[in-house]
């Protein structure tokens, strides 16, 4: 992350004697990404995170996709996956490529482990529900719009409170997410022009120190598979940590919108960089101001990304048959625009109150056999006249 953080126990000095109330030391273990060139953390433990008494594979992680290919555009229903599972157990690959997979899931149950993904970064965005993210860095609350922002080295579960539906949109990136370069200084400080800054950005609440014994699982994707360790001791038994490197939570709805006298371009909307794609915001904001400016978005061509457009919530002022969880797939290659009718229906509206999330990727997305079943096959066909 992009500041300085701490919670809990630390001592005056990194790599010193830290010691218990029994004389005996705590454990140091240090974080970091880009080797030690990175940014990084450090967490103390009560007893060393590298006691491992079993490992066996779980589960094989590799992810079925359609055998050929389709260049057209795509709309797919993810209001039509099942409840069921938790928060990774149930996750329902949607599409991806070498550097990012996304996944729908409507977890029902709180998970009995902890989870890793070993290659990156991850981002689940709650559409739905409330409850609790926790981590070796403490506990985090969230609730629908927030973005959970959780680096690759970080052993999380998701507890979902009880009776309140749950559904998430996650992106797994094979490699790290950042604010953008642009939003930031040479001193990893917000500048004043971006759309967000380091208040709207909440980082664990409490750490709760876990002193237990017993056998406690985690779970590690990596390599297309997915290991089991188990382990004696509870590995949430961290005392204080310090650094920049955490899992937090941005909501959605704290992302200022950035307008103009005529329609902007997608970067406005970017709020993470990650490897070999970008994920944007599309929130409530006031229309183009322009005298004869035309709100809804000019006929684009995608010639470098694909463009993943999850719908949340609202009036979607430039589509037509799109529902609440609807995704839709443009590829580069061919353009869109907006629907028939919309474009010209746009001209005099002062505001729109949609809330959508953009991924766009800069290599081509491969579509899973698991959402095949969920596809609105009309929709390459839907910028046909009506007449037609």
């Amino acid at each position: 992350m992009t500041y300085y953080y701490k919670l809990g126990d630390i001592p005056h000095k990194r790599h010193v004697q830290f010691r218990q109330p029994d004389g005996s030391l705590f454990h140091e273990e240090l974080m970091g990404i880009h080797g030690f060139a990175g940014i990084q953390s450090i967490l103390y433990h009560v007893h060393p995170p590298t006691e491992v008494r079993e490992v066996d594979v779980v589960a094989d992680a590799a992810i079925e996709y359609e055998e050929q290919e389709h260049l057209r555009h795509r709309h797919f229903r993810s209001d039509m996956v099942e409840p069921g599972g938790d928060a990774v157990q149930g996750r329902v690959p949607l599409m991806g490529n070498q550097e990012v997979v996304l996944y729908a899931v409507r977890p029902t149950r709180a998970m009995d482990y902890y989870y890793r993904f070993a290659h990156g970064d991850e981002v689940i965005f709650v559409h739905d529900g409330t409850g609790i993210l926790e981590s070796q860095f403490g506990r985090l609350s969230y609730r629908p719009g927030d973005y959970l922002v959780i680096p690759t080295g970080v052993m999380w579960r998701i507890i979902p409170d009880d009776g309140v539906d749950q559904r998430f949109f996650v992106t797994e990136a094979f490699g790290h997410i950042e604010p953008p370069k642009r939003y930031l200084n040479r001193y990893g400080q917000f500048l004043e022009h971006s759309p967000f800054c380091e208040r709207d950005i909440r980082p664990p609440e409490e750490l709760v120190t876990y002193d237990e014994k017993g056998e406690f699982e985690v779970h590690v994707k990596a390599r297309g598979r997915i290991t089991r360790f188990v382990y004696d001791n509870h590995p949430l038994d961290v005392v204080g940590w310090d650094g920049h490197l955490w899992p937090y939570a941005f909501n959605i709805e704290d992302f200022e919108p950035i307008t103009g006298r005529v329609h902007q371009p997608p970067p406005v909307h970017q709020t993470f960089d990650g490897p070999g794609f970008v994920i944007c915001s599309f929130v409530p904001r006031l229309f183009d101001y322009h005298p004869e400016a035309i709100p809804a978005p000019y006929n684009h061509s995608n010639v470098d990304s694909d463009e993943v457009l999850y719908y949340v919530e609202g009036d979607f002022m430039s589509r037509k048959g799109i529902d609440r969880a609807s995704l839709t797939v443009h590829p580069n290659g061919i353009p869109h625009g907006p629907h028939p009718g919309t474009y010209e229906a746009s001209i005099g509206k002062e505001k729109t109150e949609e809330l959508a999330v953009m991924v766009d990727t800069f290599r081509p997305l491969k579509i899973a056999k698991s959402v095949l079943s969920m596809e609105d096959a009309d929709y390459p066909f839907s910028w046909l006249p009506k007449n037609h």
